[in-house]
C-alpha cells in the first residue's frame, strides 16, 4: 500500500514539475492537467501489476496496456491542435501530453531514476529550447 502510494505520489510531483513550466509559459494546458496525465500512465501500469500479483492473471501484457495508453494519449493529444488561417497551435502541448504519460509510465514500473532524468530532460526541452527558438527567430525573420 505505501509502495503505490509513493509510486503515484511521485508521478503526480513530476507531473506537477512538467506542467509548472507550461503554466510559467502561459499555455492552456497547466500543472492539473500534467499532473493527471503522468498519474494516468502510472495508474494504468499499477493496476496492471496489482492484477497480475493479486490474481495471478500472467495473460495481462504490461507491454499491451502500454500501447493503449499510447494511442490514448495520441488521441487526447489531437483533440488539442489546432489547425487555423495556416498555422498549426498547440502541438507542443500535445506532446507534452504524450512525454508525460510515458514518465508516468516509467513510475508505474518503478523506473524512478529515469522518470526524473526523462522530466529533467522534458524540461530543458520546453524551457532552454524554447529559449534558443525565440532568439533563432528573432535573429533570423522568414524571408517574404
Amino acid at each position: 500500500m505505501i509502495t503505490y502510494t509513493i509510486t503515484l505520489l511521485i508521478s503526480v510531483l513530476l507531473g506537477l514539475l512538467i506542467g509548472l513550466e507550461r503554466t510559467y509559459a502561459r499555455k492552456t494546458a497547466g500543472m492539473r492537467t500534467y499532473a493527471l496525465v503522468t498519474l494516468a500512465g502510472t495508474l494504468f501500469v499499477v493496476i496492471n501489476s496489482a492484477l497480475v500479483s493479486l490474481y495471478g492473471l500472467e495473460s495481462l501484457d504490461t507491454a499491451r496496456i502500454i500501447a493503449a495508453i499510447v494511442s490514448g494519449v495520441g488521441f487526447l493529444g489531437a483533440g488539442l491542435i489546432i489547425f487555423q488561417d495556416n498555422h498549426i497551435a498547440n502541438l507542443t502541448t500535445a506532446a507534452g501530453m504524450w512525454v508525460a504519460v510515458a514518465v508516468g509510465v516509467m513510475v508505474g514500473l518503478q523506473l524512478f531514476v529515469h522518470a526524473i532524468i526523462a522530466t529533467a530532460i522534458i524540461l530543458f526541452v520546453l524551457r532552454v529550447i524554447a529559449i534558443l527558438e525565440k532568439t533563432i527567430r528573432s535573429n533570423f525573420p522568414p524571408e517574404a
